[in-house]
């Protein structure tokens, strides 16, 4: 895909979250890699008012090379692009029902929300806790680089889910299936729900 179709296609996908409500405010950021660097939302910008002549464009020591200033949370999508070689996007946003699993208490770091449904096993699968840090604290991207080798997905204490994919669109409809599922995981919280055995998980990767 040529990087013009990128830009608008991050720009499309950008509206469409903020309008469902994933995120709000100018909370949230996406990128794509490219050829030549990668692109990203710029700072302080609104998913659902992105101007695709405006995105980011970095190389991968973090320089700005066209756009507007980058997010300020730039190298926590570098350090899973670094790790994920076969990473095309990553997503991440503050929406409300991941966010709320992240400040419980009682969850599994190694893997906070249980399987629940087929389709989180399939786009999700293990998602571990990665500890509080303050926004922009560049040590979240050192925390991040350790898990995003083993993990698509992680989610950050008291902050909200960073989700790679093989595409835009994969990432995105990944961090979508981690919301529901949060959703239903906070519905179900305390009621002993009946999760996926493993016998069923590994026929889900098969």
């Amino acid at each position: 895909m040529k990087e013009s179709q990128l830009r608008e296609n991050i720009v499309l996908q950008g509206k469409s979250i903020f309008q469902r409500g994933l995120t709000a405010g100018s909370s949230g950021n996406i990128s794509v890699r490219l050829d030549d660097g990668w692109l990203l939302t710029p700072t302080n910008s609104c998913l659902g008012e992105l101007d695709p002549a405006k995105l980011s464009k970095l190389d991968w020591a973090g320089n700005l090379l066209d756009g507007d200033p980058p997010s300020k949370e730039h190298f926590l999508h570098n350090a899973v692009y670094q790790q994920r070689p076969s990473c095309e996007a990553v997503v991440h946003l503050h929406s409300t029902h991941s966010v709320a699993v992240s400040c419980l208490p009682d969850v599994n770091p190694e893997n906070v929300i249980p399987p629940l449904t087929a389709y989180y096993v399939m786009r999700v699968g293990t998602l571990p806790l990665i500890p509080y840090f303050r926004p922009g604290d560049q040590k979240l991207g050192a925390a991040i680089a350790q898990l995003a080798g083993k993990h698509s997905s992680v989610l950050l204490a008291n902050h909200g889910p960073v989700v790679a994919g093989t595409s835009l669109e994969a990432a995105v409809y990944a961090i979508e299936e981690l919301e529901e599922t949060a959703k239903l995981y906070l519905l179900l919280h305390g009621a002993n729900p009946r999760c996926l055995t493993e016998e069923q998980i590994t026929e889900l990767k098969t």
